[in-house]
């Protein structure tokens, strides 16, 4: 709701240079809260963790308002990026607690099909609010939605069964905490992958107005709708056929959007090559959470999804750094930008090829045995 007029709020305050950090600060405090939401997830219940998640984000909104200097205003966006650094970890722990084993992939689309639905219409509410009323109340409504679902959350009732009232100690983490070692492989594709989407994050609003296009959100609107139109069926797709074949269809058309995107010479490529891209998101997400929840043990489920989730800041991180070095403000880098993501969704590819393989092989030396 309130991302889209936080650039301008910014550069209304004298921030101008510092733009790119609205996106950056709160990515950096979602990958370093990761470890200590699995833990808490793990140890002090799935929901109290999604109420810390909703808690932040509902007073961070009603902290913009209050501030009125470049250091405060990043510092509260700082603050903020523990709301996703906390609340998807303990979401996705508990609906795998609350649905069965074979059904966790479809339960994954549904809850990523609400997520994309509030992403897609919240950018459109925030505006329309800030442009009719004010600014402010654009803050006080994102606040106000946040605390609604702080009061659906304490109406529901706690899945983690070792769960036990806050200590300081839950806050002490170890090495051994940080990452969950039965979700490498699914932790390892998803950071290749999401490469991609910082790689659009990035470079996808130079290239809309390179190619004429007025609003620098179409492509975000177009690959957000395709999105959710797979989300229920590759979750399911995945009960069905196995996470890792329905994840190489992902990869391929991930890469097959880069392919279009990356040479795009129209603005109706740009925008098909947008909807394979939320084509290929919106299968892949869903599995891969499914995947991790599947190799994970119930006791550590908290610390698996946030090891997963922090290869997704990874991957995210390193597609807006290493694509906006490789596009240096020239259009006709554009192939090697877009190239560069749709390579290692192929390295994905490969290695679910090749996982899968080893693992089939495995398990029939196993039962020869």
């Amino acid at each position: 709701m309130i991302i889209p007029e936080l650039p301008g709020y910014l550069s209304s305050l004298g921030g101008q240079d510092y733009i790119g950090l609205i996106i950056a600060l709160f990515t950096v405090t979602a990958g370093l809260s990761r470890p200590f939401s699995g833990k808490l997830t793990d140890r002090w219940g799935r929901i109290p963790v999604m109420v810390f998640g909703a808690l932040v984000s509902a007073l961070a909104a009603l902290l913009y308002p209050l501030i009125s200097s470049i250091l405060g205003f990043l510092f509260i966006r700082f603050i903020h990026g523990m709301s996703t650094g906390f609340k998807p970890t303990g979401t996705s722990a508990y609906v795998a607690d609350i649905v069965p084993a074979d059904r966790r992939g479809e339960a994954m689309g549904i809850s990523g099909f609400a997520a994309s639905l509030g992403m897609a219409i919240g950018p459109s509410i925030g505006p329309l609010i800030a442009s009719s009323i004010s600014l402010d109340a654009m803050f006080y409504t994102s606040s106000l939605f946040a605390f609604l679902s702080i009061a659906i959350l304490l109406g529901m009732k706690e899945t983690a069964k070792n769960a036990s009232s806050f200590k300081l100690r839950y806050l002490s983490i170890s090495r051994q905490e940080i990452i969950e070692p039965k979700v490498l492989a699914p932790a390892f594709s998803m950071m290749l992958t999401v490469y991609s989407f910082g790689v659009v994050l990035t470079v996808t609003p130079d290239f809309s107005d390179h190619l004429g296009i007025a609003n620098r959100g179409l492509f975000f609107t177009v690959f957000t709708l395709s999105s959710m139109l797979v989300r229920f069926l590759g979750g399911k797709a995945s009960d069905i056929y196995g996470r890792i074949p329905v994840l190489v269809v992902s990869s391929v058309l991930v890469i097959m959007a880069m392919s279009i995107v990356g040479l795009a010479t129209s603005q109706l490529s740009f925008l098909v090559g947008s909807f394979f891209f939320g084509l290929g998101v919106g299968i892949g997400s869903p599995t891969i959470l499914a995947w991790t929840i599947d190799l994970s043990t119930e006791q550590y489920r908290g610390k698996a999804l946030a090891t997963t989730y922090i290869a997704l800041e990874i991957g995210i991180g390193l597609g807006a750094l290493i694509s906006g070095w490789q596009y240096g403000g020239d259009i006709e880098n554009m192939p090697l930008v877009f190239g560069s993501a749709g390579f290692l969704s192929l390295v994905a590819m490969v290695f679910l090829i090749v996982y899968n393989r080893l693992n089939n092989h495995r398990r029939g030396s196993l039962n020869d045995q």
